[in-house]
């Protein structure tokens, strides 16, 4: 979670750079603008937020199957698989939330097409405080949680 953390500030960070660029360089009207950036500047985020989705993923699948009897195992592994799926969705309601409370009114909204305009870096923010509380209320539960076999782990 710290690294996923970490990668919102990181693309919201470069977001903003990219919406400097192109308001410097009077492309903020021109929706197909190409923004002189190079690709590199998004290396870092996408590292990082991979590497955190592999060890969620593998962390969630091996807690279900450690941490849940041997009956429900299977359900366990189901279960920590239908997270990601719930998270897509709560994405989703998030994004359409965001975009009729910021799009009222003739206002640009976070979303707005014209990415030059947009204010994506708005949700990257918003995204890294979302994770940043996420990260501090597992942090309270974890260090409570009392595992079923202390050999094991």
């Amino acid at each position: 979670m710290f690294m996923s953390t970490i990668s919102m500030a990181i693309a919201a960070l470069v977001e903003m750079k990219r919406l400097k660029i192109a308001q410097e360089d009077g492309l903020v009207d021109i929706p197909n603008a190409i923004i002189p950036m190079g690709i590199w500047w998004l290396v870092p985020q996408y590292v990082l937020f991979g590497l955190s989705f592999v060890f969620a993923f593998i962390g969630l699948q091996e807690f279900f199957y450690d941490q849940v009897p041997n009956e429900l195992r299977s359900i366990g592994i189901s279960l920590s698989i239908s997270i990601s799926g719930m998270g897509s969705f709560l994405n989703s309601f998030l994004i359409y939330f965001l975009e009729k409370i910021t799009g009222g009114e003739g206002q640009d909204s976070w979303f707005n097409d014209n990415l030059n305009k947009a204010h994506l870096d708005y949700f990257y923010w918003l995204l890294f405080g979302l994770n940043a509380l996420g990260l501090v209320t597992y942090t309270h539960f974890a260090s409570s949680y009392i595992y079923n076999r202390r050999g094991v782990l």
